[in-house]
């Protein structure tokens, strides 16, 4: 499996997504005026991946803002990934929000119920 890349704009989040070590990274602004076509190839790339999972998978989410069709999108993506866990295969998510942002701690939180796999809540002092 290929590593797919997606530079981040002003309305959508970088994305780096490598199988080969077992990384999931998604950072910055979510609200593309089509959350549906953006997450598609992601969704894609995570179904794919979750066929032969690394023993370890590292995802590390840094939003520091996501509308709620992002967050409809995501959703799928983490459920995913909850496949992944489901199978016996280690899922680290790493939510990162920024020191002030108690709604994007509380997003992480939500998040972390709805799929039921643990995530790491790690507060960041600066916005990358």
């Amino acid at each position: 499996m290929k590593c797919m890349s997606i530079e981040g704009a002003q309305n959508t989040p970088k994305v780096l997504l490598c199988a080969s070590k077992g990384l999931i990274e998604i950072s910055g602004r979510s609200a593309p005026i089509n959350s549906i076509e953006f997450y598609k190839p992601i969704l894609k790339w995570v179904e794919e991946y979750a066929k032969k999972p690394k023993p370890q998978t590292s995802v590390n989410i840094y939003f520091y803002y996501f509308d709620t069709s992002s967050s409809r999108c995501f959703i799928n993506v983490l459920q995913m990934l909850q496949i992944v866990h489901n199978i016996n295969q280690g899922v680290d998510i790493k939510w990162y929000y920024h020191v002030d942002d108690e709604e994007m701690l509380e997003s992480g939180y939500d998040f972390e119920s709805i799929i039921r796999i643990p995530f790491r809540m790690i507060e960041v002092h600066h916005v990358s």
